[in-house]
């Protein structure tokens, strides 16, 4: 199993239309063959001094195996969202786990 959690902090000027476009572009990733668990979630209201909750959206995704995470690197939905929207980031940070 490998885990890709990835972190976006959008730019501050990013309306609420556009970050209700992003959300919608992130859906549809959960539409990948490899995909095996997916979600999207925003900062939860929990004030601790090792919780961040500066980004914007976090997406969680589960692969079968590494082959199906290089899979979804290349995959038409994977590009489209990226070309489509990653001049609305200010940040990205990844995590893969396995």
């Amino acid at each position: 199993m490998i885990v890709h959690h990835v972190l976006f902090w959008l730019k501050a000027d990013t309306t609420e239309d556009q970050k209700a476009a992003f959300r919608k572009s992130l859906e549809t990733l959960e539409n990948i063959e490899v995909v095996k668990n997916f979600h999207i979630g925003t900062p939860a209201p929990i004030s601790r001094a090792v919780v961040d909750t500066t980004y914007t959206f976090s997406l969680t995704l589960f692969f079968e195996d590494l082959a199906g995470h290089d899979v979804y690197q290349v995959h038409d939905l994977h590009k489209a969202f990226l070309d489509e929207f990653r001049s609305t980031f200010d940040k990205v940070i990844i995590y893969d786990a396995h």
